[in-house]
């Protein structure tokens, strides 16, 4: 038995032939006669463009299998072509991938390990070299385009953090900061001197941004830093007069206390809060002490109630008409004995002092009247105007009469008009003129 070639001797997997995917339907099998044969020795030959070509060794079986396994070996470089063009067409392969089968396929035509149409392999080899150029142009063309909008995004980020470098809304311009830092490696990849610009452009927008941030915290923790310590010789202070009796002055410096509090600039909000506790704890202290004293004294004066109440009723009974100097005389003696019967609490205070004022209010009220009464020059003034009005109503009478006599009755009318008026006001002159009398 002849040797069969290297590499030719068929094995079991090698005769199951691969079943075609869904995106190529599957080619009508060659018909493996029509370019070579199978010798009675199991010399398998390829009837190639350049002649017999000796191909392989068939000791399987009988030639006609031979020959047909050969045939199913280029038909199977057919579909490979057929399907890696057809996938490179769909966009289901790239380039590269194309270039590894055609070079799978040309090696498999250079080896001669099969029988079929040799030109067909090759046109159908250069069709797909040329589908592969294109790709590759496209390919570059949409790397091209790729690259082109990554570097748009990323010069957009720089312009970006080129508008934060002044930023003062600290917590949201560094988050975005750590944000763009994500973008940036999220983008395809450009060359590589380009992208370094940018990033020199962001990175140095940042710095600019950090080095601002963090001269400011520097600074607001130097002021937290003095706020703390004014705050706490305030607290210092106020806890000095926390036990303090000295009601009244004590009262002032706390509210002074208070108001420079106020004006001192603020801490961290933890400090901040224990600090104000203290302070108030100290204020507490001394108020408490305060209202302490003077709900117990308030509830000793509780018993000049009784006595001040009865002074008002006997201030509310006085006749002042009749008598305003005995009425003035009882006022004296009563606010004599007011003043002798102590302090009231402030619950009674008022409401005893607003009744007793408007029994003093009336009697000076009442003796203006008298005194406005008994004045020589109100009164001469009040008989002036009275004997006045009684001048004038005389000649008015006069005036009537004789319009009267004459018949002038418009003329009449308006005299009578205006003597009647007369008449009024010479009755209110009159009446304080004699009020004046007494």
């Amino acid at each position: 038995m002849t040797n069969p070639l290297p590499g030719a001797i068929p094995t079991p997997a090698a005769m199951r032939r691969p079943a075609p995917t869904a995106a190529v339907a599957a080619p009508a099998a060659s018909d493996p006669s029509k370019f070579g044969r199978v010798d009675a020795d199991g010399t398998v030959v390829l009837l190639a463009p350049e002649g017999e070509v000796v191909v392989g060794q068939w000791v399987a079986g009988p030639p006609a299998e031979g020959l047909a396994f050969f045939g199913r070996k280029f038909d199977d470089l057919v579909v490979e072509l057929d399907l890696t063009a057809a996938r490179l067409s769909d966009g289901h392969t790239n380039a590269e991938q194309a270039t590894l089968a055609l070079t799978h396929v040309r090696e498999a035509v250079t080896a001669r390990a099969y029988v079929g149409d040799t030109s067909l392999l090759l046109t159908k080899i250069s069709v797909l070299e040329n589908a592969i150029e294109q790709a590759k142009v496209a390919q570059q063309a949409a790397k091209a385009a790729q690259k082109a909008a990554a570097n748009a995004q990323r010069d957009a980020l720089a312009v970006e953090a080129e508008s934060l470098a002044d930023s003062t809304n600290w917590k949201t311009t560094s988050e975005r900061f750590a944000s763009m830092i994500e973008e940036w490696k999220s983008l395809p990849r450009m060359d590589r001197s380009s992208e370094q610009e940018i990033w020199k452009r962001i990175s140095a927008a940042r710095a600019a941004f950090d080095k601002r941030r963090r001269a400011h915290f520097t600074e607001v923790e130097s002021q937290r830093k003095d706020a703390t310590s004014k705050k706490r010789e305030l607290i210092a202070s106020a806890e000095a007069l926390a036990n303090s009796t000295d009601w009244v002055n004590t009262s002032k410096k706390l509210r002074d206390l208070m108001q420079d509090w106020k004006n001192a600039p603020r801490t961290s909000k933890r400090d901040e809060d224990k600090l104000w506790k203290r302070f108030k704890a100290a204020q507490d202290a001394f108020y408490t002490n305060r209202i302490a004293v003077e709900t117990a004294a308030e509830e000793e004066l509780k018993i000049n109630v009784p006595a001040k109440e009865a002074l008002v009723v006997e201030a509310e009974a006085i006749t002042i008409a009749d008598n305003l100097k005995g009425a003035k005389q009882t006022l004296r003696s009563i606010q004599d004995r007011w003043d002798k019967a102590g302090d009231l609490p402030k619950a009674d205070r008022d409401r005893l002092e607003r009744r007793l004022k408007k029994v003093e209010d009336a009697i000076r009220a009442e003796e203006a009247n008298s005194w406005k009464r008994s004045n020589p020059e109100s009164r001469a003034r009040a008989e002036s105007t009275a004997n006045a009005f009684a001048d004038g109503l005389a000649k008015l009478e006069a005036q009537l009469s004789a319009a009267k006599a004459a018949g002038k009755s418009s003329d009449v009318t308006k005299l009578e008009a205006t003597i009647a008026s007369t008449k009024a006001l010479l009755d209110a002159a009159s009446a304080a003129a004699k009020e004046f009398k007494g």
